[in-house]
């Protein structure tokens, strides 16, 4: 067997066995298989896809490339949370901290910048002094202390997948059902966690655009979850425009701080509090999910989410007076303001487009090696359904370079649609699927 051959199987439409794909990824996790062949696999899966039995062996080979996190030692039920990836979706920010305050365990594992969308840890190094990647005996010792963890993958913990998703994100293969789907669960099936919440994107700025391709892949993630006897919701949410007002790093956490401090958009507060709802009934702390959203509630309303998103911050290194003065976070050096070209309704604010401009800015990452700028970004003053008149503000552009904000006004002047009368509204989740 070769990778030559294997590439060709699946280049050609076949169906790899599960001995073809772990000789594939032993050889590139022991450097024998190289990028540019791992990148022709990709592409080969990108477009010929995998069926259920194909996804399966790529999560467990990618899964077991590393190890286990050890949480034995830990009482009471583990929940964690994931999402596809969409733009302004800063909910695991919030989620992580209300759920561990109503007495469940969470250990967040979460990733960065992957195409047009932005990166939990990207967001949370705009944090100074966070540290988002604690050894295993550290993770450990945080879940004990403030019962929630949000981290990057430790150097031991699915390596293969933190090799293959810096190469999907440059290589125009992060729309794969079967990739998406190998990717998230070799992480969190890797904490030993008794239940998973997922929250799969649909809409422009998702991954999967449309509706049924959003189906297909919480579809996959429920199979597989069902076959590791793992127990899983996952919600069908709309990401057609941007989730809360802010698209950028520092400007994200710092919507997250006045979320936690009881200041929220309405779309932003009913995603984050529904899939905080239900990490809140799957870990047994509500008998049904209605229950749990008013948990979930008190814990924001009580502030014991914001002390508690305080705590994390501090044991992981960062600076918590953030929480008191958002100010200590990077800022640009220039806001300036788009405004509406025409009377009329906001019909149109595309996610995808407005998450393309704020990297365009610098917020995210085009090579590998790009180094992102916290400060820089978006935050939208008016959405979808908003009555405009010529000249009012609609969002402000936080910019440091001219090159960059060159590049990145085109991208928001096609992002909103002006018509006369307003758009039919989009309902914010879809669809719920459990296993």
């Amino acid at each position: 067997m070769t990778a030559f051959e294997v590439i060709r199987k699946k280049r050609d439409g076949g169906n790899l066995t599960s001995e073809e794909i772990a000789f594939f990824l032993h050889g590139y996790h022991s450097h024998q298989i190289t990028d540019y062949q791992m990148t022709a696999l990709l592409m080969a899966v990108f477009l010929r896809g995998m069926n259920a039995d194909e996804t399966f062996a790529l999560m467990r080979q990618t899964r077991d490339s590393g190890q286990v996190l050890d949480l034995s030692s830990i009482s009471g039920k583990k929940v964690d949370k994931h999402s596809t990836g969409g733009v302004g979706d800063k909910t695991s920010l919030m989620i992580a901290p209300i759920v561990a305050s109503c007495g469940l365990t969470v250990p967040m594992i979460t990733g960065r910048a992957l195409g047009h969308t932005g990166g939990t840890l990207d967001k949370l190094q705009s944090i100074p002094g966070f540290n988002p990647q604690p050894s295993p005996q550290k993770v450990v010792s945080l879940l004990k202390q403030v019962g929630a963890v949000i981290m990057g993958q430790t150097d031991d913990l699915a390596p293969v997948d933190r090799r293959m998703y810096a190469l999907r994100d440059v290589t125009a293969t992060v729309e794969s059902v079967p990739l998406i789907t190998a990717s998230i669960l070799s992480k969190k099936l890797a904490e030993d966690i008794d239940g998973l919440v997922m929250d799969v994107k649909t809409g422009s700025g998702a991954f999967m655009p449309t509706l049924k391709l959003s189906t297909e892949l919480a579809t996959a993630i429920v199979k597989v979850c069902r076959k590791m006897k793992t127990r899983i919701v996952v919600l069908v949410t709309d990401m057609e425009q941007p989730l809360g007002h802010a698209i950028g790093n520092a400007l994200e956490v710092r919507e997250a701080i006045d979320f936690l401090n009881g200041r929220s958009p309405k779309d932003l507060e009913d995603v984050t509090l529904s899939l905080a709802a239900h990490m809140i009934h799957l870990g047994g702390k509500s008998k049904t999910v209605a229950q749990g959203l008013k948990i979930a509630q008190d814990a924001v309303r009580s502030g014991r989410a914001a002390k508690r998103f305080r705590e994390i911050i501090r044991l992981q290194g960062g600076y918590e007076r953030v929480m008191d003065d958002p100010r200590i976070l990077a800022s640009a050096a220039h806001v300036q303001r788009y405004r509406a070209p025409a009377d009329g309704y906001i019909t149109r604010c595309d996610a995808k487009l407005l998450g393309l401009a704020s990297n365009a800015l610098g917020a995210g990452r085009h090579r590998m090696d790009d180094t992102i700028d916290p400060a820089v970004g978006l935050y939208l003053e008016r959405k979808v359904g908003d009555k405009v008149t010529k000249g009012e503000p609609l969002c402000q552009i936080h910019w440091n370079d001219d090159h960059r904000m060159r590049d990145a006004l085109p991208l928001i002047r096609q992002a909103y649609e002006i018509k006369p009368r307003p758009a039919k509204p989009r309902p914010l989740i879809h669809a719920v699927l459990t296993g």
